[in-house]
């Protein structure tokens, strides 16, 4: 295990993504960790440990992101004053432009002013709410731990399955919709999350049906501002399709935004979900424990789509695409996760029910007619709906 790096401010002041840093206090950061420390007054931050690479940066975009907090603040103060709601900001862009760090500075900085904003993320490919291959919200309380991110009480989490939203048009966009239904309840509900709006991170697939995609959830989530990062042509076919109200702002990427290679997004990706059962700097003990196939009920969503003369009377093809498919357990589920649904039966609609959960199948014991999983919490599960991802995890401790 190779020592991982930390830091230490000295002296000034200093940020990490919007979260600010506390005097003397030694930070540690997994080996691999990309952090950039930001002041705007200057400050001696001590690093010890190796690095790949570091160094200090006169010009950063820091100054334009700051100026969109300020325009998305006014507009909260002003609809604090007419009581209506806040700004409703998404953010887009190719793959490594810095979409999630934005989104978390914007956040950080909104809590700081005593805001209490949703933060929505569409990512399915790094799934930063709970584990890759969902969608989720958050109502953001407090700045994000500089290590560990977001505290991850009560995330609203649906289950997509997949780590591309090209897997399944379809139901992505279905969950798009039912996801901004739900979180435009929840800011009717709660005056401070009204006022504070919602911060909606985006997938780097953005171009021809990725691009439907983005405008499908801006729709959707009823946006007021899209901030675009690094990309030109998006911005204009944006400003060309958008509706007037919509402001569109283009923004350059950091310095220091690095581009990762496929290997390292699937490490990243493990990383997620290592960190879901294990924990990070404080660790998670998870469960051990066997499920008899008769007590499990498993299913994916979406079969596999007909040709039209096949098709029942009426029926479209997408209706294939989120419908619930019965999966017979056998070897095939070894090392992918499987989501725990709210839902009490398949007769409910399993696939807009939001999940309390994830196991990963570590074994499979096809003579006993058992499989071994594990779990954040102790036996029984809390439902016996069980959905499958295509996301696999290897365990291991």
């Amino acid at each position: 295990m190779k020592k991982s790096p930390s830091k230490q401010l000295k002296s000034g002041l200093a940020e990490v993504f919007g979260t600010e840093l506390v005097k003397g206090k030694k930070y540690e950061f997994t080996a691999g960790a990309k952090v950039a420390v930001f002041t705007w007054q200057g400050c001696t931050v001590e690093l010890v440990g190796k690095t790949d690479v570091s160094y200090v940066a006169k010009e950063t975009p820091m100054g334009l992101y700051l100026n969109c907090h300020a325009a998305m603040e006014k507009l909260r103060e002003s609809a604090e004053k007419n009581d209506n709601r806040g700004p409703i900001t998404m953010l887009v862009g190719p793959c490594d432009v810095g979409k999630s760090t934005l989104c978390r500075l914007l956040l950080n900085y909104a809590v700081r002013m005593g805001r209490r904003p949703i933060f929505v993320d569409l990512d399915v490919g790094q799934g930063q709410i709970a584990i890759p291959g969902t969608v989720g919200a958050l109502l953001v309380e407090r700045p994000s731990n500089i290590v560990e991110g977001f505290s991850q009480q009560a995330p609203l989490v649906f289950h997509f399955g997949h780590k591309s939203p090209q897997a399944n048009v379809a139901l992505y966009n279905l969950l798009v919709t039912r996801l901004a239904e739900v979180c435009s309840d929840r800011l009717q509900a709660n005056k401070k999350a009204r006022i504070s709006g919602i911060v909606i991170n985006t997938c780097g697939w953005v171009k021809g049906a990725g691009y439907k995609l983005l405008t499908h959830a801006a729709q959707a989530f009823e946006v007021d501002a899209i901030l675009v990062l690094d990309q030109e042509r998006l911005y204009n076919e944006l400003v060309r399709d958008m509706p007037d109200f919509v402001k569109v702002v283009f923004l350059p990427k950091s310095g220091g935004v690095v581009e990762r290679s496929q290997a390292q997004r699937t490490e990243v990706r493990d990383q997620g979900v290592r960190e879901y059962f294990y924990g990070s700097r404080t660790p998670l003990y998870p469960h051990s424990f066997e499920v008899k196939w008769s007590e499990a009920r498993l299913y994916k969503i979406g079969a596999p789509v007909l040709p039209a003369s096949c098709m029942p009377l009426g029926m479209k093809a997408e209706d294939n695409l989120t419908k619930l498919v019965a999966v017979t357990p056998g070897p095939n589920l070894l090392h992918h996760l499987l989501s725990v649904s709210f839902a009490d039966s398949p007769e409910d609609d399993v696939v807009q029910t939001n999940v309390a959960g994830f196991v990963c199948v570590t074994n499979v014991d096809v003579e006993r007619q058992t499989f071994t999983v594990l779990s954040p919490q102790p036996r029984p599960l809390p439902n016996t709906v069980l959905l499958l991802s295509d996301i696999q995890f290897m365990d291991s401790h």
